[in-house]
This record gives C-alpha cells, structure tokens and sequence, in this order.
C-alpha cells in the first residue's frame, strides 16, 4: 500500500522526534511491504522566519493532497513578541480548519512499567488509567471573535463562545462511536449550571443517546470532572467535551500517566485524512540536546496508521515494541528511573525500530 504523509517537523524538538517516528515508519513499511512517501510542510515559528507566516496557502494545500498529517510541536519564546495574529500556534488553528479535523482524540493510559511515575497515590494507579478525552477542536471559545476595546474609558476583552447544535451532534457522535469500540461508557462534560453553551450541549447529548442505547450516557461539571480525573481515574472509559474543557482536562490527564511526553494523539473530521501529534510542546530549552522523549510522536504515528490507514496489525507492532523497550529498562531523561538505562531521542529510536517483528 502506498501512502502520502505530509510531515512538519516544526520548532524545538519537533525535528528530532519526527525523524525517529520517520525510522519506525521506515521499518514497518519495509517490514509488511508498504510504501510511504513523506512530503516536508513548513508550519509554525519556522515557517515565520522562512515565509513571514506561521502556514502559508501552498504549504497547507500539500497537507490538504496527503493522506495523512505527521507533527512534531510548533512555537517557542522565539517568537513571542510577533503579532498575535502570526504566531505560530496560529498555524496549527489554520490547519486544524483547514483540514476540517474537528475531533481531537487524546488516550490517557499509563503504561505499568511506568506506574511508579504518575504523582498519584499507588492504590490509585494500581485501580488503572485507561481512558480517552473526545475534545471538540474547530468551534466554541477560541474560533469566536475576540475583540478588546475601551467601554467608558475602560479597555475591556471579549472573547466569545458559540456552539450550534450541529457542531455539537458530529463530536458528540465521535463520541458516542469511540465508547461503542471500548467500554461503552461515555461522560459528557460542561458546565449547564452556568453557561447556555453548555445547556444546549447536554441537551443535545441526551437527544444522541437515543439512537445508542448500548452506550451509558452520563453528565459532569467540568470542575467536579478535574477533580474526578486524579481522585478516580478509573472510572472513566471516554470522555466529550468542548474545545477549551477538553484543551485543559486533556493536559491534566496526561499527566497523571507519568510523562507527557509518551502521549500521542489524533484529530479527525468526515474523511480518513487525519491529523497525528504528541501532545507535549516544543521544549525549545531541549532542542538539538538529544534528550527529547519520542515515544508520544511515535505512538502518534501508530494511531495514524490505525485510525487513518487501516493498518491495525502494523499499529499493534509498533506498540508492542514501546512496551518491550519499556520492559528492557530504557529510559529517556523525562522518565528515568533507578536502575533503569537512560538512552537519548536517537537511541530510542533506533532501539524501538530493533523491536518491531510481526506477530
């Protein structure tokens, strides 16, 4: 099978994380007889320095002719003072649009041999971590306008948040199939008692459930949720919620795993053409060290291979070598651990690729 990928390596550690998902990429395709072509895209700080925009029209139209879009991380203090509307993050919005990947899909698992890593309690970890957050990722808050001006002498800021229920069913749907495929159990989470955004969000989730009858709905404030994720974690199976709450819930869920730096994740929309990256930023302080984890980048290209390409025995082998290189005792820098074997960025690499056999 021959398949286009659109790879931005982007700022920070971006490029040296992507070229480690690249190897094992390599691997597989060599491995089980396939053909991947990578087509490098500029996007974020360094598309700014090179083209004066964080994505110019022509780089995205070659993301919009892949089959598939590949990651790194994009910004850094670089380029902080340029103007809002040309910094890099504003890339990664334009491309999300632009692709019209409204789904972002970010699995919280912690892998056992990392359990002693996550800063919960043991008898927490040990009732297990094993859930993932359905955020809606091109509407509400951060798509509004947002505007700030002086109200009777008094500079104001308004940022507006809108939700149709259109908008709301497609995620909430994604959702509803996504909990199908696991353990049938689905939160929705907003916050009804205050805002009208979310009053129409739970209203239209229980008009959903209707037609999945096999799926337990249930509902949560966002605030009782935060708490929920380090009190119980285990009593998740997959959470939907809007872009903002799932942007913050998200991060908070990543971290009770141990590492950010081992979570993928993946955005979709109508068509298989999805968009894969770890969720961890470009750790500019790190760059060009060696040190970087790759594992989340790598990961996130066995969800693309999984979700977008249908290759779900080539995903379970990439998988399963992470876990044998994890049961080996290797170790990056943001997970290392006493009488574990700290290995850097290309190391890692290279010793997940010596893992990678069919089963």
């Amino acid at each position: 099978m021959n398949k286009q990928i659109a790879v931005i390596r982007g700022d920070g550690i971006g490029p040296e994380i992507i070229e480690q998902a690249l190897r094992v990429l390599e691997k597989v395709a060599a491995l089980y007889g396939h053909t991947f072509t990578f087509t490098d895209v500029d996007m974020g700080g360094c598309a700014i320095d090179k083209w004066g925009d964080p994505l110019p029209e022509a780089e995205l139209a070659k993301c919009l002719a892949s089959d598939s879009v590949l990651l790194g991380a994009v910004g850094g203090s670089k380029w902080n003072d340029v103007p809002g509307h040309m910094r890099p993050e504003k890339g990664l919005l334009r491309l999300r649009a632009g692709m019209g990947v409204y789904s972002n899909n970010r699995p919280a698992r912690i892998w056992p041999q990392l359990a002693d890593a996550s800063p919960l309690k043991k008898e927490i970890v040990d009732r297990g971590i094993d859930f993932i957050i359905v955020r809606e990722l091109i509407g509400g808050i951060y798509f509004g306008s947002h505007t700030t001006s002086d109200v009777d002498g008094v500079k104001t800021a308004v940022d507006v948040l809108t939700y149709d229920e259109r908008e709301i069913e497609r995620i909430g749907r994604i959702g509803f199939e996504t909990a199908r495929k696991r353990g049938k159990r689905l939160c929705s989470v907003e916050k009804s008692n205050v805002l009208d955004s979310s009053r129409l969000w739970k209203k239209v989730m229980h008009a959903l459930a209707e037609e999945y009858p096999d799926v337990e709905l249930s509902d949560m404030l966002v605030d009782n949720c935060a708490m929920q994720i380090v009190k119980n974690p285990a009593q998740f199976d997959v959470i939907v919620t809007e872009n903002m709450f799932g942007d913050i819930l998200s991060d908070e869920a990543s971290m009770i795993t141990g590492s950010i730096g081992m979570i993928p994740s993946s955005s979709l929309g109508a068509s298989s053409c999805g968009l894969y990256e770890p969720i961890h930023g470009s750790a500019p302080d790190i760059a060009g060290m060696d040190i970087a984890n790759p594992i989340g980048t790598i990961l996130s290209a066995a969800m693309m291979l999984r979700y977008s390409f249908d290759m779900a025995e080539e995903a379970d082998a990439i998988e399963r070598a992470v876990g044998a290189y994890l049961d080996a005792g290797w170790r990056t820098a943001d997970v290392m651990q006493p009488g574990m074997k700290q290995v850097g960025c290309s190391e890692c690499g290279a010793l997940i690729c010596s893992l990678i056999t069919k089963a």
